[in-house]
C-alpha cells in the first residue's frame, strides 16, 4: 500500500486504518476479539503495508490499547501512527468528563498501556457540553507542548460544536483539530453534511468509522418482501446479533446504495465491501480514511482490497446519486 497525506497533519498513512474497537469487546459474555487473535490481526495488516492503528482507552475496558502495545514492543514504534481517545473511558478514575484533570489522567494512563512515549492523534470522543472546550484544548495544547500528543481530532459532534471548537483554537492560539472521525458511509449522508462540509472547509482529515455500515455494505443481507427493515440476516452477524442495527444503519436510502454499490462491484470484479470503502477513500472535498474493523485476516484481506481497485466518475456519481431527496424520491444528477 502506498500512504497517503492526512489532512494537513504531515503523517503519512495507509489509506486505509485498521480500528481495534474489537479488541475485548464481550458480547453475550463472548470476547469478540481475544489477544492472540488480536496480535494475528495486528501483524497481517502491518506485513501488508498498514501503519494506522485506532484506538480508544475505553475499547475493551482498556485491553485494547494493552495488547496494541504489547505488539508495538517488538516493532520501531516511529513506523506506525496510533491514535486513541479520551473521554467516554471506562478505565478513569475520574468523572467521564473533558476537564483539565480527567484529560491528562486519560493520556497518561493510555500512554503507559500502549508503551509510547506519544499520540500521533488523540480525538476527544465526543464533545463535553459541561466542560467549556477552551479548557479541553488548552490542556491538548499543553500536552502537545510536551510531546505527548502530537495532533488533536474529534469524533461525532455537531457541525456548530466541531466550528466552535476549531474558533476558540484559533483565537487563543492553542492546537486545533486537523482530523475527525465521523460516522459516515455511502447509506449515510444527510444527518453529516454540515459536518463534512466544515471538514471541507478547514482542510480537516476525515477518518469515518463504521464505513461498512456495520457491515450492511458488504451486500450480506438481503431484503425480505416490501418492508424497509424487513431483512434476511445470517447468523452471527450484527443484524441477527443487535436490535439496535436496523435503528443505525438500514433505511430505503441504504437499499437503494446498496444495489448502486453492488452494481459498481460487478463492474469492476471487486466485492461490494471494497466499492462502499472506495468510494470513501475517492472523496474529492477532503482527505479520507476509512476505518476498518475486521474480526478475521480474510476480512482484512478482503478490505485491503479496495486499494486496489479503481471507480471512474460515473460509478462514484452512481453511487452518490443512489439517495434520496428530503421527500424520500430518488434523484439522479443527471436527470
Amino acid at each position: 500500500m502506498n500512504n497517503r497525506r492526512l489532512g494537513e497533519t504531515g503523517l503519512q498513512v495507509s489509506p486505509l486504518c485498521f480500528g481495534t474497537w474489537r479488541f475485548g469487546k464481550e458480547q453475550d459474555g463472548v470476547v469478540e476479539t481475544g489477544r492472540e487473535e488480536a496480535h494475528e490481526l495486528l501483524d497481517a495488516f502491518a506485513e501488508r503495508g498498514g501503519n494506522f492503528i485506532d484506538t480508544a482507552n475505553g475499547y475493551g475496558n482498556g485491553d485494547s490499547e494493552q495488547w496494541i502495545g504489547e505488539w508495538l514492543a517488538d516493532r520501531d514504534r516511529e513506523d506506525f501512527v496510533i491514535a486513541s481517545k479520551c473521554y467516554w473511558s471506562t478505565v478513569s478514575r475520574f468523572q467521564e468528563n473533558l476537564s483539565r484533570k480527567n484529560v491528562r489522567a486519560e493520556v497518561e494512563g493510555s500512554l503507559e498501556r500502549l508503551g509510547t512515549d506519544y499520540l500521533d492523534i488523540l480525538y476527544l470522543h465526543r464533545f463535553d457540553d459541561e466542560t467549556p472546550i477552551e479548557t479541553t484544548l488548552r490542556t491538548i495544547d499543553d500536552l502537545v507542548s510536551e510531546g505527548k500528543v502530537h495532533y488533536v481530532g474529534i469524533s461525532t459532534c455537531d457541525a456548530w460544536k466541531l466550528t466552535k471548537g476549531l474558533w476558540k483554537a484559533d483565537v487563543n492560539n492553542y492546537e486545533a483539530f486537523s482530523v475527525t472521525q465521523p460516522l459516515f458511509h455511502a447509506a449515510y449522508y444527510e444527518d453529516v453534511t454540515e459536518y463534512l462540509e466544515v471538514c471541507a472547509d478547514q482542510n480537516l482529515a476525515v477518518c469515518p468509522y463504521s464505513p461498512l455500515a456495520g457491515g450492511f455494505l458488504t451486500g450480506k443481507y438481503e431484503r425480505v418482501g416490501d418492508g424497509t427493515y424487513d431483512l434476511d440476516a445470517p447468523e452471527g452477524t450484527r443484524a441477527e446479533l443487535s436490535d439496535r442495527f436496523t435503528d443505525f444503519y438500514v433505511s430505503e436510502r441504504g437499499w437503494h446504495v446498496l444495489d448502486a454499490v453492488r452494481d459498481v462491484a460487478d463492474e469492476v470484479n471487486a466485492t461490494p465491501a471494497q466499492v462502499a470503502l472506495r468510494w470513501l477513500m475517492d472523496q474529492p472535498d477532503f482527505d479520507c480514511v476509512p476505518i476498518i474493523g475486521a474480526r478475521t485476516v480474510d476480512q482484512l484481506d478482503e478490505n485491503l482490497g479496495a486499494v486496489d481497485i479503481s471507480l471512474t466518475d460515473e460509478q462514484f456519481d452512481c453511487i452518490f446519486d443512489a439517495r434520496y431527496d428530503e421527500n424520500g424520491k430518488l434523484y439522479k444528477t443527471n436527470a
